[in-house]
C-alpha cells in the first residue's frame, strides 16, 4: 500500500488563497448573505456555513479573488489561533489570518482537511518567527508537504472519520434543541407568565381579549387576537395540576407585574454563592497526581452544551485544603466572573475553581437549572454590575444583590422535573461525543499513515468492543 502513496504539497492540491477583509468603514460591504470566515468562527466543527458576520456582494467584490467556493480548505495560519482547519460549507469570503485551498477535483477536501487538522504543532512550528504575531504565509504554506494514497482511498478514509464526525455533528445540533426546549419553557413560565394569563382568561371566562398587564419581557399579552392566543400563537398546554400551582392575577413590584404573591430577592440570599482559588503553582504536592478537578474559564471556552465534563488540570488532596471553598458538589452553578464574564455550566462531577468564577451552590428553593436559564435570561444585568479598567470582572459582592422573582417551591419543583431529563439527555450526549471524538482521533493518525485499512477501521467504528487500535 505504501508504494501507492504520493508525497506532494500543499500548493500541488489546488488554487491556495488568503483572505482579506472588506473596508469596514465602507457602508454596504457587511450584513449580507456571504459567510465572511475569521479563525473566531473556526469553533470545533469539521463544516462552516454560518459565520458571525457575513459580506454583501459588494463587500465580496471589493475583495477579488478571496472568494473560495464550498468545500475549500481554511486554514488559521496568524497568531494564538494559528492551525485550526475547517471546511467551507457555502461559498465564502475569509479574512487574512487564514489561508484556504481550493482542492482540485484530484483530491478530496474531506482528506486533506483530516490531514491539516492533526497538524496545528507542525503548522505553529513552521511559522515566521521575530515578531509579535507568528505568521505562516501564503509561500510558506503551500510548501507544506503532504502524503496522500489514491483518490478512491482517500474518500474510503475521509467516509470513515466523517461518519464519527457526522454523529457528534448530529449530538451537538440534538443538544441545542433540547437545551432551547428548556429555555422556552422557563420563558414561558417565569419570564412572560403565560399560565398566569391563562388563569386569568379561564376564571373570567372571557370569550373575546382582555387587557392584562404586559409581559416582563415585553411581549404584549392581550387585545391583538382571538381568547386563548398569545400574540397569534397557541399557549402552552399545561395539566390541571400545574396549572393550579399559578396564581390568576398579578401584582405590582419593583420588577413591575410579577404574579401575585411571589416574592423578590436577592440573589445571594437564594443561593449560597462562593469564589475559589489557585494553589501555587510552584508547589508540586498541591498538583502531582491530582485527582480532583479543578476549573479555570479556559475550560468553558470550547463547551457546546452548558454542562462541565472534565478539567485541564487536577488537584492533590493538599490543593484542595488551599481552596476556601474547597470541593463543590456535582450539580453546582458555575458563572465565569471575569476573563470572560458570563461563561455558564452546571458541574456533572465534583469541581474545585479558581478565582475566575461565581460558583452558585443551589438547593430546592432554586434549582440549578432555575439559576442557569435565570443567569441566561438576566446576563446584561450580570454584565452590566461589572467593573474593571484591564478587564471588566463582576465580583461577588456586586452579583449577590441582584433580585429574583422566585416561583413557589412546588413550582419549582414541577419545572426542575419537566426540564431535568432534557439536561440529562444534553449530559448523555456530551458523553458520547466525547467517546467518538476519541475514537475518530485515536483511527485519523493511523488512517492517515496507512498504519491502518480501511476495512478495519470500519470494523472498529461499528463494533469497537471488538478490538483495540
Amino acid at each position: 500500500m505504501a508504494g501507492e502513496w504520493e508525497d506532494l504539497t500543499l500548493g500541488d492540491l489546488g488554487r491556495v488563497v488568503t483572505g482579506k477583509t472588506p473596508l469596514t468603514a465602507v457602508e454596504g460591504n457587511f450584513g449580507g448573505q456571504i459567510p465572511f470566515v475569521t479563525p473566531s468562527d473556526m469553533d470545533g466543527r469539521r463544516t462552516i456555513s454560518t459565520t458571525a458576520r457575513c459580506l454583501t456582494e459588494t463587500g465580496a467584490a471589493s475583495v477579488k479573488g478571496s472568494k473560495i467556493p464550498a468545500g475549500s480548505v481554511m486554514v488559521s495560519c496568524i497568531g494564538s489561533d494559528m492551525g485550526k482547519a475547517v471546511i467551507a460549507g457555502r461559498d465564502c469570503v475569509t479574512n487574512q489570518q487564514i489561508n484556504s485551498i481550493v482542492v482540485d477535483d484530484r483530491f478530496s477536501s474531506e482528506f486533506v482537511y483530516y490531514n491539516l487538522s492533526t497538524r496545528k504543532d507542525e503548522i505553529r512550528h513552521q511559522a515566521a518567527g521575530g515578531s509579535a504575531q507568528p505568521i505562516l504565509n501564503k509561500g510558506d504554506f503551500s510548501r507544506l508537504e503532504i502524503t496522500l494514497p489514491p483518490l478512491a482511498e482517500q474518500k474510503a478514509i475521509a467516509a470513515v472519520l466523517g461518519a464519527l464526525d457526522d454523529k457528534i455533528e448530529l449530538n451537538r445540533r440534538m443538544n441545542a434543541t433540547l437545551e432551547a426546549m428548556a429555555r422556552a419553557l422557563f420563558q414561558s413560565w417565569f419570564i412572560d407568565f403565560d399560565p398566569v394569563r391563562q388563569n386569568m382568561d379561564r376564571n373570567q371566562n372571557q370569550p373575546s381579549p382582555v387587557l392584562r398587564p404586559p409581559s416582563p419581557s415585553g411581549r404584549g399579552a392581550g387585545g391583538e387576537g382571538t381568547a386563548g392566543l398569545l400574540d397569534g400563537r397557541p399557549p402552552a398546554a399545561l395539566d390541571p395540576a400545574t396549572a393550579a400551582l399559578f396564581p390568576d392575577s398579578f401584582q405590582d413590584s419593583e420588577a413591575g407585574h410579577i404574579p401575585k404573591g411571589w416574592p423578590i430577592q436577592p440573589v445571594g440570599e437564594v443561593v449560597d454563592c462562593v469564589g475559589g482559588g489557585t494553589p501555587s503553582t510552584a508547589e508540586p504536592k498541591y498538583w502531582e497526581c491530582g485527582t480532583h478537578h479543578w476549573t479555570t474559564p479556559k475550560d468553558f471556552s470550547s463547551l457546546q452544551a452548558p454542562v462541565l465534563l472534565d478539567t485541564d488540570r487536577k488537584l492533590t488532596d493538599a490543593g484542595i485544603a488551599k481552596i476556601s471553598s474547597g470541593l463543590l458538589p456535582a450539580g453546582t452553578l458555575l458563572l465565569s466572573s471575569r476573563a470572560p464574564v458570563g461563561y455558564l455550566a452546571i458541574a456533572a462531577m465534583p469541581v474545585a475553581i479558581n478565582q475566575g468564577f461565581i460558583a452558585m451552590k443551589c438547593n430546592e428553593r432554586a434549582s440549578n437549572f432555575f439559576m442557569l436559564n435565570w443567569c441566561q435570561t438576566n446576563m446584561a444585568e450580570i454584565e452590566s454590575r461589572a467593573t474593571g479598567t484591564t478587564f471588566a470582572e463582576i465580583s461577588k459582592q456586586n452579583f449577590r444583590p441582584i433580585r429574583v422573582v422566585l416561583p413557589p417551591k412546588e413550582l419549582m419543583v414541577a419545572f426542575t422535573a419537566k426540564v431535568a431529563p432534557l439536561y440529562a439527555q444534553i449530559t448523555a450526549n456530551l458523553h458520547q461525543s466525547r467517546t467518538l471524538a476519541t475514537l475518530r482521533d485515536t483511527l485519523l493518525p493511523k488512517l492517515l499513515s496507512g498504519e491502518l485499512s480501511v476495512a478495519d477501521a470500519e470494523e472498529v467504528v461499528h463494533h469497537p468492543e471488538r478490538q483495540t487500535v
